[in-house]
């Protein structure tokens, strides 16, 4: 058994590795590095803990360790990268699951947990840390199974508002406030089981109104409340790494939300009020919508404008992701550099349906992290562009966004993809994105629209190439 100093040290070295975890992935060309550090990190601590006083039956734990390393690998190997967003959801779920169970563990036995009272009740902190952890716990819970559902197409993307639902929310808020303040008082269990019950309920209600178009920001969101639930229950536990850790995740995720909230120009508190994205209307490959005609091109009059351009910018977006054309897309581009055409590629703060997705499917394709740039980088450039390739992304390239005061996107930060001179989009029909909205930038007349599936679509354009 090491010592409680030695303990202290080991937790503030693996707290060390977290924090570099966290740095390494903040870019896509060094979070690689940054999982392995996160990976050491977590081993540590998780060894250190074992080795505790307070631990006693290793045969279940080591029991639980082995179930949910295979069945995480198993499924981590399985999930395609295109389903990754959903995955994470469901992951913050379990985080929030476990937040709950240890909760309702530690009320059940505080004596086992070291946090009684003389007469073996809880004590008066630990009532407090325990309220907090449940109800954020059971919030996560619910609505990241709400979440995933959305994201995996279980349930409808479509915002589910209805008369009264806020003056709901804030009546259910406040009894399950009132619930946990009675807890805190008289240890009771129906407090306690009515404020857990609240709790639950409210996760559900508090991402059925959010569409399809704020899904990145909830991700992140519900990143940041699997943190602070975990950093609840390590006060329970009296665990310093697992408050750390807690915390570490927490602050990040409340600080990325704040992040693709700007990218948006929305507050965290009109995303949570829900309304906006909801599914888009459907669409057909037609030429026209209404009296708005556009130009149609095919493969081959992609290829004769990306042949002859200097440079090329490319705008993912999450079509690319649905058709897992990132390899394809990948053999187009080395293409085009053997040509002598200088490729970049632009990523939109919030383009696909987590932070990062296009950045996860450009490395898994093996696109160099040289030529991938991110919104503020690389905007200037399209001015003096020859050709931009939109593929997949709608909202985040709709010039409406700043020319139109009255679209509902207005003042969101976009790419400048309207000032390049040539512009393709490779998009299956005109239908709207998750704004709902139609993209002025379909119908310039330096817009050729190609369509088609991405994947499809690149292979036919290299094949023209050659």
């Amino acid at each position: 058994m090491l010592s409680a100093n030695a303990v202290a040290l080991a937790y503030l070295a693996a707290s060390v590795l977290l924090i570099l975890a966290l740095k390494g992935l903040s870019s896509p060309e060094t979070a690689r590095r940054g999982n392995l550090f996160g990976m050491v990190g977590m081993a540590f601590a998780i060894l250190v803990t074992l080795q505790l006083e307070s631990v006693h039956n290793y045969a279940w734990i080591f029991a639980a360790i082995a179930l949910g390393g295979v069945i995480g690998g198993v499924v981590a190997r399985r999930i395609p990268m295109t389903h990754m967003p959903q995955t994470v959801a469901f992951m913050h779920s379990l985080v929030g699951l476990s937040a709950v169970l240890i909760a309702v563990s530690a009320f059940y036995d505080p004596v086992a947990y070291g946090i009684a009272d003389a007469v073996g009740g809880l004590r008066p902190a630990s009532r407090i840390e325990l309220f907090l952890g449940t109800f954020i716990g059971a919030i996560t819970f619910t609505a990241s199974l709400i979440a995933f559902g959305k994201l995996q197409g279980l349930l409808s993307g479509k915002p589910l508002v209805f008369a009264g639902q806020h003056v709901l929310n804030l009546v259910l808020g406040v009894v399950m406030l009132a619930a946990g303040i009675m807890f805190c008082v008289t240890q009771g269990w129906l407090p306690f089981l009515l404020m857990l019950a609240i709790a639950l309920v409210l996760g559900v209600l508090l991402i059925v109104p959010i569409g399809g178009a704020d899904m990145p920001v909830i991700v992140s969101m519900l990143n940041s409340y699997s943190g602070w639930a975990a950093a609840g229950i390590g006060f329970t536990l009296g665990n310093n790494m697992l408050i750390v850790a807690g915390a570490l995740v927490g602050s990040s995720g409340a600080i990325l939300s704040y992040i693709m909230c700007k990218a948006m120009n929305r507050s965290l508190l009109h995303v949570l009020l829900g309304g906006f994205g909801g599914e888009a209307g459907g669409g057909g490959a037609a030429a026209s919508v209404g009296d708005r005609p556009v130009k149609a091109g095919s493969a081959e009059d992609a290829a004769f404008l990306l042949k002859n351009a200097r440079s090329v910018i490319i705008v993912p977006g999450y079509g690319l992701a649905v058709a897992r054309a990132q390899h394809a897309l990948k053999e187009l581009v080395d293409k085009l550099m053997g040509m002598g055409v200088e490729v970049k590629f632009a990523i939109h703060p919030v383009a696909g349906r987590m932070p990062g997705h296009m950045n996860v499917l450009l490395a898994e394709a093996d696109v160099p992290y040289d030529i991938v740039h991110e919104m503020d980088e690389i905007n200037a450039e399209f001015a003096d562009t020859d050709v931009a390739v939109v593929i997949g992304a709608n909202d985040v390239t709709n010039p409406a966004a700043k020319s139109d005061p009255s679209s509902p996107i207005y003042g969101m930060p976009i790419l400048d993809v309207a000032k390049a001179e040539h512009v393709i989009v490779i998009k299956r029909s005109l239908s709207p994105g998750y704004a709902g909205l139609d993209n002025d930038l379909f119908y310039m007349d330096k817009t050729m629209m190609l369509f088609d599936d991405a994947k499809k679509a690149s292979e036919a354009i290299l094949q023209a190439l050659d």
